[in-house]
């Protein structure tokens, strides 16, 4: 399988959980890495992190804003201040927009999906300018179980994260050459689930007893980024979630 050695790799959502996953793994295979997120003291904190443990890493740090309706100038900027890509990985999210059908409304609607479905259709227009063409290339969004198996009160953002299944179809047809592919996780112990951690029950819900971890689902990104051969692909890393 082809290397990633010498590829310049952008990773939004970089600083924490999956992100760092990906760059501590882009890293260790001598990739030159750029991670960007919207917490400019996390960039930093994870650029010494990984400094430390990679003192000869290409890696640097970017801040870029995606909750704004100007998000497409802070892309755009982004994109143009970390020059020529190989990849650019994306696993920026927000909080999961869990809440009960009664309760949700238009404004509700537009909000889960601008960071998790907006945000990556407007990088996957801006990637032709910034990204060097070719099947080596690629892009590799992420989804999530709830695109596979539904949960209670998940219709907002199930929507949403099913719809990135297609939308990853439909980029790899449209980007040609370049590789479009996505990554769907179950529940990996990440920041995300904020400072009480996530549950230990949890655990219960899957077939391997654990639940994963971001270096294991990190694995998924590598792959996607290596396998010239596989495009419009969706990657599920779940700890056998779907089978129960």
């Amino acid at each position: 399988m082809p290397s990633i050695e010498n590829s310049t790799i952008l990773i939004i959502g970089g600083s924490s959980g999956i992100g760092y996953g990906v760059a501590e793994k882009a890293l260790a295979e001598r990739a030159k890495v750029y991670i960007a997120s919207s917490n400019a003291s996390r960039v930093q904190e994870s650029i010494k992190s990984l400094q430390k443990r990679f003192p000869d890493a290409q890696i640097f740090g970017h801040v870029c804003d995606l909750a704004g309706p100007d998000v497409e100038k802070s892309l755009e900027c982004l994109l143009t201040s970390v020059g020529p890509l190989d990849h650019i990985v994306f696993t920026a999210g927000d909080s999961l927009a869990v809440q009960p059908l009664d309760a949700i409304d238009l404004d509700a609607i537009h909000r889960a999906g601008h960071v998790r479905f907006a945000v990556p259709l407007l990088l996957a227009k801006l990637a032709p300018r910034f990204v060097n063409p070719g099947y080596k290339s690629s892009i590799t969004l992420t989804s999530g179980a709830g695109s596979q198996k539904p949960f209670p009160n998940w219709s907002l953002i199930a929507g949403y994260l099913t719809g990135l299944h297609g939308l990853t179809r439909n980029l790899a047809l449209d980007l040609k050459p370049m590789r479009v592919n996505l990554v769907s996780p179950g529940v990996v112990a990440t920041p995300l689930w904020g400072s009480t951690g996530m549950s230990e029950e949890l655990k219960n819900y899957t077939t391997l007893g654990k639940v994963g971890t971001a270096e294991e689902v990190a694995e998924a990104y590598v792959y996607l980024m290596k396998d010239t051969n596989a495009t419009g692909s969706c990657v599920s890393t779940n700890a056998g979630s779907l089978l129960l």
